[in-house]
């Protein structure tokens, strides 16, 4: 293996793994991402350690767990507030600092609107970093503007206009009624910006590039010809960006549900063509073969196709549509191409691979992740029985026969056989031996150090005058 190889990790938020071809969707296209993970490795069953958004990437920048968001301390004029959700602390270090210190040239580009807020401090150890604007309620443009031909498309515009300064459809507008092609889209920006960087640092070795690209997040609004490959074209509705985060009985009709799910795809295919650009363009440059490179995502969402009917990602809902992520990686000279493995892994797990293919010492960092070399290549890996995640007042535990979701008080909430059940469609919990809850509940407080920290929400953000 070279030494400190060119790396990439590029992460695409809200991804549904069973959203892919490469796993096992015939429906959405997505012929980048799938010949990717046929030169790659593809792990089937990857989860994250905590959710939403800021958690999840303060373990990936870390490679430390950031559950069960113990010290949570909400950051003043945040856009969201929820247990864990703040910056890195600022002594502890991050991925792009020790590859800086190692010897790397680091970059990193984003249009993540929740990077954005003053305070998250996430470009610590970049060398060369942008942030692309205009996504969801991003405060970039001002809401005064909106046109208000614009708006009637998702609703009564005197309505909308009436959220004014901080609606989502508001900014929505504000942001997005001068994007006329796909190119002019926040997407193609992180990968334009993207491609610059390796064609700019080509010879500056080696380097290292973190893309975070916010699409298939909300707010839905895939262009028009992406659109188009998977919408209804007789449907006459609205355009609905968001839903509430509940069931979608009495809420949606199924045709605004498939609505939904159209333009989510399109962002799917959106988010594989360009991330098929970039691939180009490594292979371009001669830079592809012997790259790291590490495709995941944080999350995904659910769409009704769940126990409880849900839309949206409530803390509650921690089904497979939000807890399965893509995690597909592609090793230096092709090495493993095409293997898949079924064990329990972390998203932290792939920061430890990237430190691993540094040349960085994992072992000197407290590093909770594992190299995917010693389970790919060495025969070293630590096999989990199990995980645990927090999102919320909702923590969650899954082995290779149970997937149980617990509030946070200990109550439990659901429970799915994954032997008879892998798509959690039956929860079984009045059916469940008490001793299978006690078991995930004392894994979930080991993880925890003993205890699930609980916040009273309105009185933290009351004392920092959330807006």
């Amino acid at each position: 293996m070279p030494d400190k190889i060119n790396t990439l990790c590029i992460v695409s938020d809200t991804l549904r793994t069973d959203y892919l071809g490469c796993y096992g969707n015939k429906f959405i296209k997505t012929p980048n991402l799938d010949a990717f993970a046929r030169d790659s490795v593809v792990f089937e069953w990857a989860h994250p350690e905590s959710l939403p958004t800021i958690p999840y990437r303060r373990s990936l920048h870390t490679g430390r767990r950031a559950y069960p968001f113990k010290n949570y301390k909400p950051v003043r004029w945040d856009n969201v507030y929820l247990p864990g959700w703040q910056p890195m602390d600022n002594m502890e270090d991050s991925l792009a600092e020790n590859l800086f210190n190692a010897g790397y040239y680091t970059g990193f580009v984003s249009d993540v609107p929740h990077y954005f807020v003053p305070g998250m401090n996430f470009t610590r150890g970049a060398q060369q970093w942008e942030f692309v604007r205009g996504q969801a309620e991003d405060k970039w443009r001002s809401p005064a503007v909106a046109p208000y031909g614009e708006m009637s498309k998702y609703g009564d515009p005197e309505q909308i206009k009436k959220q004014f300064p901080g609606g989502r459809i508001l900014r929505h507008v504000a942001n997005y009624y001068h994007i006329h092609s796909e190119e002019e889209t926040s997407t193609a920006k992180v990968f334009r910006w993207a491609m610059d960087f390796v064609q700019d640092n080509r010879n500056v070795h080696p380097f290292y590039l973190y893309a975070d690209c916010f699409a298939p997040h909300e707010s839905w609004e895939a262009p028009d010809d992406y659109l188009e490959m998977y919408a209804d074209p007789n449907y006459k509705g609205k355009n609905i960006l968001s839903t509430a985060y509940a069931p979608a009985d009495g809420r949606y009709t199924e045709e605004e549900v498939e609505y939904i799910k159209a333009h989510y795809c399109g962002l799917v295919s959106l988010v594989d063509n360009w991330f098929g650009t970039l691939i180009n363009k490594l292979k371009r440059l001669g830079l592809y073969e012997n790259s790291l490179i590490v495709f995941t995502s944080d999350h995904g969402t659910n769409f009704t196709d769940n126990s409880e009917n849900v839309i949206g990602k409530p803390h509650y809902s921690l089904f497979p549509g939000v807890m399965h992520i893509p995690l597909i990686v592609h090793f230096p000279g092709g090495e493993g191409a095409g293997k898949r493995f079924s064990d329990l892994v972390y998203n932290t797990d792939a920061t430890a691979t990237i430190y691993d293919y540094a040349g960085v010492d994992i072992n000197e960092l407290d590093i909770h992740g594992q190299s995917f070399r010693k389970l790919v290549f060495d025969n070293e890996w630590q096999e989990r029985e199990y995980l645990t995640c927090r999102y919320g007042d909702t923590v969650w535990y899954r082995d290779q026969k149970n997937w149980i979701i617990i509030s946070a008080d200990g109550k439990a909430r659901c429970v799915f056989d994954l032997e008879t059940d892998l798509k959690c469609q039956n929860n079984i919990l009045d059916n469940t031996d008490e001793s299978v809850i006690k078991k995930a509940w004392k894994c979930i407080l080991d993880d925890a150090g003993g205890e699930i920290p609980i916040y009273d929400m309105k009185k933290m953000t009351d004392a920092v005058g959330r807006k």
